[in-house]
């Protein structure tokens, strides 16, 4: 039963990878046209074909998705965004789904993908970790990110959490940007990636039923990055024990 599993699991992987080209292939043009467009508007309608995107991407791989907590986003706000970060579709399934223009922190070396570079610097903010000139430059084009009416979406435990806890320990920059830009954070609990593409697995897909939930913003006022960090790791642990299945 296991193996049959296994097959179906690296059956279902193929399609959603293939599925994932196609249809990536077929919004590239009309993304890329948003490079023509000032920004935030360029990048609000940069996310809605993202979310299209993903919204049909989720259908034909059989998955289905809710979004609860969208109206924690008042208008007119803009805020940093803090999201659990379990699998590798936490990235192409948080920010399209943010309300509003946004971008990502993510990693330089991922723009050098042919084709999908391009697509990958317009939705992000991009930062060598190893260099620490990149690391103060990412951080200053965050805060006119901010500045600039759009939210920034950041994954505060780096990398993909592939412990048996439910968060890695957080790093400090989404914290430090939200108390010296001023901005609240909304905590983003994204529930179920993991058992749908695991990171412990080369090549295996699971459809499933996935979450994001966006929580009540947090105040960065009379706050320090690490009463801050603390207070959303708090937030984001507890949330995710009590609504994981």
């Amino acid at each position: 039963m296991k193996t049959i599993k296994n097959i179906i699991g690296g059956l279902l992987a193929f399609w959603a990878l293939l599925s994932f080209i196609i249809t990536f292939l077929i919004i590239y043009i009309p993304s890329m046209l948003c490079w023509l467009i000032p920004n935030p508007l360029g990048q609000k309608i940069f996310i809605g074909i993202a979310r299209v995107w993903m919204s049909v991407w989720l259908f034909i791989t059989f998955c289905s998705f809710r979004i609860k907590g969208r109206r924690n986003f008042n208008k007119g706000e803009t805020y940093v965004v803090t999201c659990n970060h379990n699998s590798l579709l936490d990235v192409p399934l948080s920010s399209p789904f943010i309300p509003g223009g946004n971008k990502t922190i993510a990693k330089a070396s991922f723009a050098k993908i042919p084709l999908f570079g391009f697509y990958y610097m317009k939705g992000s903010i991009l930062v060598d970790r190893k260099d620490e000139h990149s690391r103060r430059q990412s951080f200053e084009k965050m805060k006119a990110v901010l500045k600039n009416g759009m939210h920034m979406c950041i994954y505060p435990e780096g990398t993909r959490n592939r412990t048996t806890e439910p968060l890695k320990k957080f790093y400090d920059g989404a914290f430090k940007l939200a108390v010296d830009a001023g901005h609240a954070i909304i905590p983003a609990v994204i529930l179920n990636t993991k058992k749908v593409l695991p990171p412990h697995k080369s090549f295996w897909f699971w459809p499933g039923r996935i979450e994001i939930h966006f929580l009540p913003p947090v105040a960065s006022q009379n706050e320090t990055t690490d009463s801050l960090k603390e207070k959303i790791f708090e937030i984001m642990k507890n949330y995710y024990v009590q609504n994981s299945r």
